[in-house]
């Protein structure tokens, strides 16, 4: 089956540009002009969305969040396409759960490149779908569906939330430096600061509730789930 992807961009031009080039690389791609034409369609549906920043009325930032916070839409990884190359708009992409950032103006080789890698990592593949299950007493993560729930309750992650909650959970004990943590979640041709890992990790502890206690600091070598 195809992966599908929606690219949602107030710039018709462009929207044509990558849907055709997406669609010869094997992809299903559709479009949407503004953040509220995107609302309007099954977002849950797609495997990866291509977000501008900049467009009229709901930005590219403020539909992130909303879909950040829906437990149906919040493990859809998100590549940011615009104009804002700030390391703060940055920044403030990868705070908000972004995978990836691209800058405009962009080559289509490019975001094709981008699309790829960020879909590689993020697929879980029939392997990992054979063992889908990891827990610790009331946390549970399903891989295979992509959600997490505490004491029977769901939980809205981000993307980038699940991975860290991922990668410690299924390290118990071990201890992750940062740097760790950057090669492992983020995409290595991104740029994130220490304080980006940081502000993901607390945030991922605020949603967990009871069981943020297990997950650690040690101060000066990194982060660690202990039981």
């Amino acid at each position: 089956m195809k992966q599908r992807i929606l690219v949602i961009d107030d710039e018709r031009d462009l929207c044509e540009i990558l849907q055709f080039n997406l669609t010869a690389a094997g992809y299903q791609a559709d479009v949407a002009h503004s953040a509220q034409e995107a609302i309007e369609k099954d977002v849950s549906q797609y495997d990866l969305l291509l977000l501008d920043v900049m467009m009229p009325g709901m930005s590219g930032f403020e539909l992130a969040s909303r879909l950040k916070h829906n437990t149906s839409t919040a493990g859809i990884p998100v590549i940011f396409l615009t104009a804002l190359g700030d390391e703060s708009d940055k920044l403030h992409g990868f705070d908000l759960g972004a995978d990836d950032y691209i800058a405009k103006p962009f080559s289509v080789r490019e975001v094709l490149a981008r699309v790829k890698a960020v879909l590689a990592r993020t697929t879980i593949t029939a392997a990992d779908s054979d063992a889908s299950l990891l827990s610790y007493e009331g946390l549970v993560m399903d891989l295979g569906k992509m959600t997490v729930t505490v004491d029977g309750q769901p939980v809205s992650l981000t993307r980038t939330e699940f991975d860290l909650l991922h990668l410690l959970l299924g390290h118990r004990g071990k201890v992750f430096s940062r740097q760790d943590v950057l090669d492992r979640v983020w995409p290595r041709d991104v740029v994130v600061t220490d304080r980006t890992v940081d502000v993901n990790i607390t945030r991922m502890r605020k949603k967990i509730g009871r069981y943020s206690s297990c997950i650690i600091t040690r101060h000066g070598f990194g982060y660690l789930f202990v039981v």
